[in-house]
């Protein structure tokens, strides 16, 4: 089992029960397991509220799908003992010459990856989230650093993942999908999703129509990758 800890500042200086740590807490990645699954659904909740469709949160036989056919690529974050945060991969054979042409159902199998390919040259994230609580403690940056070395360890070529355009529906009207994105990535814009994504190092190779349904992004999500710099 992937195990890492670290000490962590919280973006206010203090610890989230008040204690005197000099605004330090410990965070620890890990592989998610069985008896997190129920914590896991409810940071889901918290992290998605609606209008994002509540059927396309977790579920316990997703959860356990994850951990059966690739563990590896199931991690989760703690705080001081407190679950914050997940983040889910699966592998994958991918085809650079078809970018965009996916789904989110039809790569993730719905979000069970049985469809993992265990000597697939991508590592795919299917999901990734963080309590909103946490959101300024650069929990997610940690649990991408944790992927990219996953990355690495296990040979592949790339992370890849098609992330949320949540800022697109206020000028849809004006712009395409793709131009919204390329102003993103010129720094012309800020969205929330694709803007940390730029951060973490992901940079994108494309938009992906009907991807998921999402009121916000109008239903498409850029999608980004991050290459493995050894390969």
């Amino acid at each position: 089992m992937y195990v890492k800890e670290m000490l962590i500042v919280a973006p206010d200086g203090s610890t989230k029960d008040g204690g005197n740590k000099n605004g330090r807490a410990k965070a620890v990645i890990r592989n998610y397991v069985a008896s997190d699954f129920e914590e896991l659904i409810r940071i889901q909740a918290e992290s998605f509220p609606p209008p994002y469709p509540e059927e396309l949160l977790w579920n316990q036989e997703q959860l356990s799908s994850h951990v059966q056919h690739y563990p590896e690529g199931a991690i989760c974050i703690e705080v001081d003992g407190e679950l914050a945060g997940s983040m889910t991969a699966l592998r994958m054979q991918w085809d650079s010459a078809y970018p965009s042409s996916h789904t989110w159902a039809e790569v993730t199998d719905d979000g069970y990856i049985r469809n993992h390919q265990p000597d697939g040259n991508t590592l795919y994230i299917v999901d990734l989230c963080v309590r909103p609580k946490y959101r300024k403690w650069g929990l997610a940056q940690l649990m991408m650093q944790a992927m990219y070395h996953l990355v690495i360890a296990q040979g592949m070529d790339r992370l890849l993942g098609a992330g949320r355009m949540p800022g697109y529906h206020r000028v849809a009207e004006q712009l395409s999908a793709q131009q919204y994105l390329d102003q993103v990535a010129t720094g012309e814009r800020h969205d929330p999703v694709i803007s940390f994504l730029l951060r973490c190092g992901r940079m994108p190779v494309g938009v992906a129509a009907d991807y998921l349904d999402d009121e916000e992004s109008c239903h498409y999500a850029a999608l980004m990758e991050w290459r493995n710099p050894f390969k």
